[in-house]
């Protein structure tokens, strides 16, 4: 046992290790989840396991998931105490966002590795042209829709999301600014849906993958414990470095060393100009469907 889980940490250790720090930054500063920058570097280092490459996406999404959970609880708490939370959004959309995930988990947990990759890649590369090419944002106007409509761009939202392995923000923060939200209060109220995605989502790729053979050691359904527990603590702590770039906290106000480096992405995405904020997250995402098209097109040839 102890040999097996010195050959897993060695593997997987120094992309699970840069992945923590980046998801965690991200995750403060524009409000994902940080799945979007943790899903493809597990993917890379799952794939040196040699583990069936068919179940190295569903593995990646379900960890990713799981270290979810804490980064949105770390972001959020950045994002709260700048008021960048739209409560009223949450108890309206929660419950077809929780419907979502769970339709998104089992679909994640059945289909091919390669489905997932191609839904990884096309959504991203999506989103990041609306986030490049289109304008906005720059006011607090929500549109109306009524809430069998937001209830369907919920269901959407969570399902995606899911799929992917990413905590709502690279589908809710563009969804949510063209709906009328002003960029940042968009990521505030995504840094929060992360939970409601991660919770749910973690559990379903954890019964999903219950009794999958040739996983690697330590894996808890769709779900490795040693690289959830490499990640996790890194997100936590650098989820408040892009929190605190993003909202500029002074100093005086962060004590806790996690709390300090939640906050510093939150307020880097509430100090740096908005149409700078949206590039930034369009360009990341542009390159993170790159990635994943160039591991779809080896895959298959």
């Amino acid at each position: 046992m102890e040999v097996q889980l010195a050959a897993l940490f060695a593997t997987i250790a120094l992309p699970a290790i840069a992945a923590g720090i980046a998801g965690g930054i991200l995750a403060g500063l524009l409000g994902v989840g940080g799945g979007i920058v943790i899903v493809p570097a597990l993917y890379f280092a799952l794939s040196l396991t040699g583990m069936d490459p068919g179940q190295v996406m569903q593995l990646s999404v379900g960890t990713s998931l799981a270290t979810i959970i804490f980064t949105s609880l770390s972001s959020s708490l950045g994002h709260y105490r700048r008021d960048a939370i739209d409560f009223d959004l949450l108890k309206l959309w929660g419950p077809s966002i929780l419907v979502g995930v769970v339709i998104g988990g089992v679909l994640g947990g059945i289909v091919s590795g390669l489905t997932l990759i191609a839904v990884f890649a096309v959504v991203a590369l999506l989103v990041a042209f609306d986030m490049i090419l289109r304008g906005g944002g720059e006011i607090d106007s929500p549109r109306g829709f009524s809430k069998p409509v937001w209830a369907f761009f919920g269901v959407v939202a969570g399902a995606i999301s899911a799929m992917m392995g990413i905590g709502g923000g690279t589908v809710c923060v563009p969804l949510l600014s063209f709906l009328g939200y002003e960029i940042r209060r968009a990521i505030g109220t995504s840094a929060a849906i992360g939970f409601i995605i991660g919770v749910p989502g973690a559990i379903v790729y954890v019964l999903t993958g219950l009794g999958q053979e040739g996983l690697p050691p330590f894996s808890l359904g769709y779900v490795n414990l040693v690289a959830a527990a490499i990640i996790t603590p890194l997100t936590v702590i650098f989820a408040g470095v892009g929190v605190a770039i993003a909202h500029k906290i002074p100093r005086r106000a962060i004590i806790p060393l996690t709390v300090l480096f939640a906050r510093v992405g939150v307020a880097t995405a509430h100090k740096i100009p908005r149409r700078a904020l949206r590039l930034t997250f369009g360009l990341f995402l542009l390159l993170t469907s790159a990635r994943m098209f160039f591991d779809l097109f080896t895959a298959l040839t």
